[in-house]
């Protein structure tokens, strides 16, 4: 989860564990109140292991990468706590679906992150390191509002299904 733009293996690695087609379905379940036991646990594993990746580099200082990670784990923790711990159980199945949709949503911040500092022509839009302007604002905005609302809806599916 680096915000760098770095051209090591490492670094490319650490970019395609930003790949979130796999965590994308367990968000889609959750809005129709559903929690698929075998993709959640996968979901919640590679979740886990993208957002530890970014302490594997060797830096001298705090990172804004390290500092998103570290988020990320804290609700992952959380997460899944409500899931292996409390079976979510009343308000664990809010407090799971909220925090798995916020880790999720930074995995997604990073890859718009990684996307526009790696593709060119998004590069081209925005070419500071990291990231800025108002293409790279608008789009960060509309994957915002995105989460927000799935995250809404996953949270009242939730409700309805338990």
């Amino acid at each position: 989860m680096s915000y760098t733009q770095d051209a090591t293996p490492a670094a490319a690695e650490a970019a395609a564990d930003t790949d979130n087609s796999n965590r994308l379905p367990v968000l889609a379940a959750m809005m129709k109140g559903r929690t698929p036991v075998t993709l959640t646990g996968i979901f919640l594993g590679l979740t886990v292991l993208t957002s530890v990746t970014g302490f594997l580099f060797k830096n001298e200082h705090v990172t804004p990468a390290m500092i998103v990670g570290a988020i990320s784990l804290i609700l992952l923790a959380v997460a899944l706590f409500a899931f292996y711990g409390q079976h979510l159980a009343g308000r664990w199945r809010t407090a799971y679906v909220i925090t798995t949709t916020m880790a999720l949503y930074l995995n997604v911040f990073v890859l718009v992150i990684q996307s526009f500092i790696k593709i060119p022509p998004l590069h081209a839009l925005a070419p500071a390191i990291p990231p800025a302007g108002p293409v790279f604002g608008a789009v960060q905005g509309v994957v915002l509002i995105a989460f927000l609302a799935a995250g809404w809806l996953a949270v009242k599916a939730g409700r309805t299904a338990a």
